[in-house]
This record gives C-alpha cells, sequence and structure tokens, in this order.
C-alpha cells in the first residue's frame, strides 16, 4: 500500500494553488527607533512613504480558495540614502522573515491583501 501511494505521489501531476490579484495590500511598518508600528493601505501600482522609506507596490497575491489565507506581494523599498532600493521581491504575509527588508532603523512587512471579504465590498 505504501509503494503504491508513492507511486501515485511520484508519478500524479501536482496542481499549482490558483491565485487572485488584489487590488491592494496592508502593510505595517515599525520604526525600530521610535518604536512606532503603522499599518499602510497601498493600491497596486501605488507607492506610500513610511518614515524616510517609499514603498512600491506592484502587486499583491492569495489563494482564489481562500482569500483569508496566506498573501504575498510584490514591494520595492526605497531609502533616499542609499543609491539601489534596500528591498525588491515578494514578501509572504505568513513568513516574514522568509524574505525582509534589512534596514537598520525601518521593519516592513506584509499584513494581508486587500480583498472584497477583507474590506467589507
Amino acid at each position: 500500500m505504501r509503494i503504491l501511494l508513492a507511486l501515485c505521489l511520484l508519478t500524479c501531476p501536482v496542481q499549482a494553488q490558483e491565485t487572485a490579484d488584489a487590488p491592494g495590500a496592508m502593510l505595517r511598518g515599525l520604526d525600530k527607533v521610535s518604536g512606532i508600528a503603522s499599518d499602510l493601505e497601498i493600491k497596486s501600482g501605488d507607492s506610500a512613504a513610511f518614515g524616510r522609506l517609499q514603498i512600491d507596490l506592484s502587486n499583491c497575491r492569495y489563494p482564489a480558495s481562500d482569500p483569508s489565507s496566506n498573501a504575498y506581494a510584490h514591494l520595492t523599498i526605497h531609502d533616499p540614502v542609499v543609491a539601489a532600493p534596500v528591498f525588491d521581491g515578494w514578501m509572504v504575509a505568513s513568513s516574514p522573515a522568509l524574505n525582509a527588508l534589512d534596514h537598520p532603523r525601518y521593519d516592513v512587512w506584509l499584513l494581508r491583501c486587500i480583498t472584497p471579504a477583507a474590506d467589507g465590498g
């Protein structure tokens, strides 16, 4: 029985989870010097300021079958003191340390995508 199950797992195609694009994302930022945390709502394609950082949101996606489940967003974060972006990649809401912003003063992480169920629409 175990061999049959193992063969099935090896030969059966893996089905990818379908995702949906959200119109925006909810992020949380922490100023590590002052200890103040702020929530930021950003629409896809827009930017928001947090301290001296500029946060650009390209896309936020979530599992289509479970909108309240895990979300991931593509962010580009700029600090005017640094020439290159201080972060450019995907953040995962359930695992913020997986691909985190590495900044001496600020932390930014994804809370969730903004979905019709989440924003009451």
